[in-house]
């Protein structure tokens, strides 16, 4: 059976709409202004700010640690930021590691209570047609690049690497190395610039970690609608803030790192897992999410 929630205040990014929502099972079906449906339970959600649940990337989940310090990690870092899925990446130095690191990281993750993705960073040495190709197969949802010296940038074959990642398509996105932080926004500038003459399919600045990820970056990895959206045929998973005068007219980036203390509930895939202080941690909970196809939705 159904329900509906209505007059949901919805925050996306920096835009607040309210509409009623028609939930079955996991996901949404209906998404309009008014749901007329006498025989369905109502929540009401007006004293709320509601914002889809978070995506973030986090580079330095404690994958070996003893199972309570893991539990900690993942409460204090996601699960009370109102966060179910997140982003991380494992760092290849050999091309043949790729699928075997992949593995040992699913396992260490086995536990995780909110759906995960697992890229790869690797030094742009090994940016071959044939690393790619094996990520291609793993379906990796971004390639990160650690860039420590831009005259290695001229060495490689853009034209060959454009091929490779064709049809899949997963970006390739900057690191940048200590060693040339001096200069980063030449980096940045140079790094862009190569992505656009080549067309390659890319992330054009550094991602930022622990911050809520963007709707066209979450697009390029291929979550989007399907993760971080409250549309038609998205899963359930939001937040419900507290309503006050003093966040009606902020961003979500600035709910997530400012306004903490309102968040009241969490709901991933259709279950509460936060309400109020009590946070429900369900080992295993979390899916690995392997996409299908990254940039697949369009964004006008």
């Amino acid at each position: 059976m159904g329900y509906i929630i209505e007059n949901a205040n919805i925050l996306k990014e920096t835009k607040l709409t309210q509409s009623s929502l028609l939930i079955e099972g996991t996901h949404i079906v209906v998404k309009q202004n008014r749901i007329h449906h006498n025989k369905l339970m109502r929540m009401n959600a007006e004293p709320f700010i509601m914002t889809p649940a978070y995506v973030i990337l986090d580079s330095k989940i404690p994958l070996n640690a003893p199972f309570q310090e893991f539990r900690k990690y993942m409460i204090e870092n996601f699960l009370l930021k109102g966060c179910t899925t997140f982003l991380t990446y494992i760092t290849i130095s050999y091309e043949n590691e790729l699928a075997e690191k992949i593995k040992e990281t699913k396992t260490s993750l086995v536990s995780s209570p909110i759906d995960f993705l697992i890229s790869v960073k690797i030094p742009l040495r090994i940016l071959t047609p044939s690393f790619i190709r094996k990520c291609k197969k793993e379906r990796v949802p971004a390639i990160f690049i650690e860039i420590d010296d831009m005259a290695e940038f001229s060495e490689i074959p853009w034209g060959w690497i454009r091929e490779a990642l064709f049809p899949y398509n997963c970006p390739l996105a900057p690191i940048i190395s200590k060693d040339v932080k001096k200069e980063p926004r030449k980096v940045v500038s140079k790094w862009k610039l190569i992505m656009e003459n080549e067309k390659i399919p890319s992330i054009l600045e550094e991602v930022k970690e622990n911050h809520p990820l963007s709707v066209p970056l979450l697009n390029k990895l291929g979550l989007y609608p399907q993760k971080a959206s409250l549309l038609h045929g998205s899963e359930v998973s939001y937040n419900l803030f507290y309503k006050a005068r003093e966040i009606m007219n902020v961003d979500e980036a600035a709910l997530f790192h400012y306004h903490s203390d309102r968040l009241v509930v969490t709901v991933s895939k259709g279950q509460v897992i936060r309400a109020g202080e009590k946070v429900l941690f369900k080992p295993g909970n979390g899916e690995y999410v392997k996409v299908r196809t990254p940039s697949y939705f369009y964004l006008s």
